[in-house]
């Protein structure tokens, strides 16, 4: 991926990691969309942003993520990548099915929906990209919340195959892997001392974003702990820790 003269789409962008993901990229030389599903905060970024631009976005439903493609096309021509970044994390106390629901709508169908809608335009772009985002929680789940847990567990893999899939075309897939970082994403993250900085997050982020050519999957020093922690043979003893036990 080219850090500049990108025209690219950037979901969950009114908020936390993917406003400021926004802003780099804005500032960068490209032309930034965000979408989300609250028009007062895309409006807040935009404001002080001249030149992005901002769309509504429910990723649940199906219909108006087609709906959205098409419209999204029709005025960005040059459309180029797509940051899959919108997702909820809700803590469940056993099964809680319509939280469970809403998540796997959301953080899984909702980017592959969207992602379907996208392909066709991006395959016949001379260099495109995919960007998801998963989390370190892909690799070592948080037992308070098994469905965003398993949701970013499948859109690791679902990289991981798109990847593979689309490696003959002109669209490439990077993964964007988290921690736990400052952030509205739960109440009291933005909080927590454990969480890392959300600047720090950005620059390093962005840091790897700029490599060429650009990693494949992008993860901060940070999220190691968990993301390589099968590799370390190391699996049990971090789940312990992440989920409180000894």
């Amino acid at each position: 991926m080219q850090p500049t003269g990108n025209t690219i789409l950037i979901t969950g962008g009114g908020s936390g990691i993917g406003a400021a993901l926004a802003h780099e990229f804005h500032v960068a030389g490209n032309q930034v969309i965000i979408a989300g599903r609250r028009q007062s905060a895309l409006d807040a970024v935009v404001a002080q942003h001249p030149g992005m631009a901002a769309m509504t976005l429910d990723m649940e439903d199906p219909a108006a993520i087609a709906a959205f493609a098409q419209t999204l096309i029709a005025d960005f021509p040059t459309l180029n990548a797509v940051l899959l970044n919108a997702g909820i994390m809700v803590a469940e106390d056993g099964i809680d099915l319509p939280t469970a629901e809403a998540t796997v709508a959301t953080n899984l169908l909702g980017p592959i929906r969207l992602a379907h809608a996208l392909l066709p335009h991006l395959t016949a772009q001379a260099a495109s990209t995919i960007l998801t985002v998963s989390s370190g929680l892909a690799f070592v789940p948080l037992a308070a919340t098994p469905t965003y847990s398993a949701t970013k567990a499948a859109i690791h893999s679902w990289s991981l195959s798109m990847r593979e899939q689309l490696k003959a075309t002109s669209v490439d897939v990077v993964e964007i892997v988290p921690p736990g970082v400052q952030t509205d994403l739960m109440p009291g993250h933005a909080e927590n001392e454990q969480m890392m900085p959300l600047a720090d997050y950005i620059s390093e982020t962005m840091g790897l974003l700029r490599q060429q050519p650009t990693p494949a999957e992008i993860h901060v020093e940070r999220v190691k702990f968990l993301s390589e922690a099968t590799r370390r043979g190391e699996f049990a003893q971090v789940f312990g820790m992440l989920n409180g036990g000894h």
